[in-house]
């Protein structure tokens, strides 16, 4: 819930009840000659950095007798493969029609689960399917429901534990799914909708061991029982600012009330702790870094769930080896796969087969097979073999301080012609959310595009980004339009006096929570950028409250806590100076606006208001719509004319 602004799929709309002023959108020969206005020559098209891959989201069989994957079409289409690794035999399992598969599993050796939902409205239904693409069946077959998975059970592999809001759209319950019939036992009842369960704790056997209860919109109650005849008793009281989940139950011990939690009770940055729910102490703290959050921890089903690993993201992505066995594994890892980064994305019960996943900053990413009997490793798939690492920009990590003091973490996209001594135009490109969500060392193909267009890219983990801590996380409490974008000025200067980037060239482009940092940088500091993209931004923060879908209502206190409270007069005062469409007046330099017709969340007369605002005074304001999109373009050949469109407007604006 903290990350209200991130990019979701489209919901399509019918000729007769599209949204918005029709007469505004650029029409297609206008967007033609937008992108035709980036003349260069480059090693690397728009279609091959945003093209999906021929293959992708390859996993094992639990037993690893079958190996399935995504395989693209030539209509673009991503249809679900399986592969019996004995006999090389391949069978279409699952056919993506209209409706996109939003992700697949292996629910157990015979059975697959996979997530739809109509349109892109969000109501996910889990469907199950054979292996040979029969028996398939609508799990979760209820309209206007939202449906989640909680648990699979290993140990009933027949079995999986769901939620969904069916019984009310605010609040959701625990349902026991049988995977092969639809069956569907409630396991609990979530009965005050005003204070409602917002999340369950369900050991390996599918017991309900404890929950947490919203109280007030802003504290969370603990709740934990020790035997499934005993009554839920309440364990602890927190806030939204703290953290307290647990994570796993420890196996290892005979005591059955010991859990890894993920803390930041007792200190600044969120920590695993080894707690007892029975005497309700802290019996160890088990791993924690002074700067990053932990994320998590990794354990061994075969093994008796010993740790294997622990993780965290700091500047990178970092794994800490714990386990005899894995610190064996990690080292034969690291010696494979040097300077880039690696993780296991599938592994057999048995252990004896592995799934790697390797990318770096210049690798988009490739699987290989790591064979333990063998101790062999093999490259299944590069999934943009088109794309060399050697021609990709490096994503330097980078550090500065803020003018209040704060360390900020960000990256910068560095292009070629910058490390060749030439001084390149700069994008400031905040990320969505806002709120827990932060920018990680990666493969990105929007700033290799950039860079290959000759744009660096600066990527800002401005306060309230999560991952640096409780007091980092916190310091953007209503914030928005405010120091979120003093954080975005200050890396700009702090770039600046790298020496590497025009300063007279930089422009600003964000999506979703970006777009409204976007069109606030440009209403508070026009004279800093030449331009901008508005991406499905946020233009309004009045009406954006006003588009919650039902279940995010319980969170609204806290939202009152953590945006701004629209019942509050001083807070009032304050939305209408960062809410940009009600100061579209101070927008004084060009604004490519990109919008979803559909948008749930950023309605479209929003973004037709900045855009009439802003045409009235005689500014460039290219506006591309999508009748078939919501809150993110989910279609591939909307996102290649996308970024055509982009290239051709910062083509105009900054070379």
């Amino acid at each position: 819930m903290l990350s209200l602004l991130a990019l979701s799929a489209a919901h399509a709309q019918t000729q007769d009840s599209q949204p918005g002023n029709k007469s505004l959108p650029s029409s297609k020969e206008e967007l033609a000659k937008l992108a035709a206005l980036e003349t260069g020559t480059y090693g690397y098209s728009v279609d091959d950095y945003f093209k999906r891959p021929a293959q992708s989201s390859f996993q094992f069989s639990p037993n690893g007798l079958y190996f399935s994957y995504k395989e693209r079409d030539d209509k673009g289409k991503n249809h679900v493969y399986i592969k019996n690794t004995a006999t090389g035999k391949v069978v279409k399992a699952i056919e993506e029609k209209d409706e996109l598969i939003r992700g697949y599993g292996w629910a157990n050796n015979e059975r697959l689960i996979y997530v739809q939902d109509k349109g892109g409205n969000e109501n996910f239904h889990i469907y199950g399917v054979d292996l040979d693409g029969g028996n398939k069946m609508d799990l979760t077959p209820f309209e206007g429901v939202r449906a989640g998975i909680i648990k699979i059970l290993k140990e009933q592999p027949d079995y999986m534990i769901i939620q969904m809001n069916k019984n009310n759209p605010e609040i959701f319950e625990p349902f026991k799914l049988n995977i092969k019939t639809g069956a569907l036992v409630k396991l609990f009842e979530n009965k005050d909708a005003a204070n409602p369960i917002g999340g369950y704790d369900f050991d390996k056997d599918g017991v309900l061991k404890g929950y947490t209860k919203q109280h007030n919109g802003t504290e969370n109650e603990i709740y934990y029982r020790t035997a499934e005849d005993k009554p839920f008793e309440k364990i602890a009281t927190t806030t939204w600012k703290d953290q307290f989940s647990i994570i796993a139950f420890d196996y290892t011990t005979p005591n059955p009330h010991d859990a890894y939690v993920l803390s930041n009770l007792e200190s600044n940055t969120a920590e695993i702790i080894l707690y007892d729910f029975a005497t309700r102490k802290t019996l160890k703290k088990v791993f924690s870094n002074p700067t990053f959050d932990v994320g998590g921890l990794s354990t061994s089903r075969k093994r008796g769930y010993e740790v294997d690993y622990y993780s965290y993201t700091g500047e990178k992505n970092e794994t800490v080896p714990v386990s005899a066995t894995y610190k064996k594994l990690h080292a034969k890892f690291e010696k494979q796969f040097s300077g880039r980064e690696f993780g296991i994305s599938g592994v057999t019960d048995d252990e004896d087969k592995f799934l790697l996943y390797v990318s770096s900053d210049r690798l988009y990413g490739s699987y290989y097979l790591y064979d333990a009997k063998k101790d062999s490793f093999k490259e299944i798939m590069n999934l943009m073999p088109q794309l060399k690492e050697a021609d990709m920009a490096e994503m330097r990590p980078i550090k500065f301080k803020s003018r209040d003091g704060l360390d900020v973490y960000a990256y910068l996209t560095i292009p070629k012609q910058a490390t060749l001594g030439k001084k390149v135009p700069l994008i400031v490109n905040p990320h969505g959310g806002p709120y827990g969500v932060r920018d990680e060392w990666s493969f990105n193909p929007e700033t290799q595009l950039f860079a290959s267009r000759g744009y660096a890219t600066l990527q800002v983990n401005y306060r309230g980004s999560g991952g640096y801590g409780k007091k980092f996380f916190l310091a953007g409490n209503k914030q928005i339009g405010r120091n979120m974008l003093n954080d975005l000025e200050d890396g700009v200067a702090y770039v600046k006096s790298l020496g590497l980037i025009d300063d007279k060239k930089i422009a600003v482009y964000g999506a979703s929570y970006g777009g409204l940092a976007t069109l606030g940088s440009l209403v508070k500091t026009p004279d800093l950028y030449v331009c901008g993209v508005d991406y499905v931004g946020v233009s309004n923060l009045f009406t954006f409250f006003k588009s919650f879908p039902p279940y995010w209502k319980p969170f609204l206190a806290q939202v009152y806590q953590q945006w701004y409270d629209e019942n509050s007069a001083d807070d009032q005062k304050i939305m209408r100076e960062v809410s940009p469409a009600l100061n579209a007046d101070k927008i004084t330099k060009p604004l490519f606006v990109v919008q979803g017709a559909n948008d749930p969340r950023v309605n479209i007369n929003e973004s037709d208001q900045v855009v009439e605002n802003l045409r009235k005074r005689g500014l460039d304001t290219p506006y591309m719509v999508k009748y078939n999109e919501g809150h993110g373009f989910g279609r591939e050949e909307n996102r290649i004319e996308l970024y055509k469109c982009m290239m051709g407007f910062f083509a105009k604006h900054l070379k």
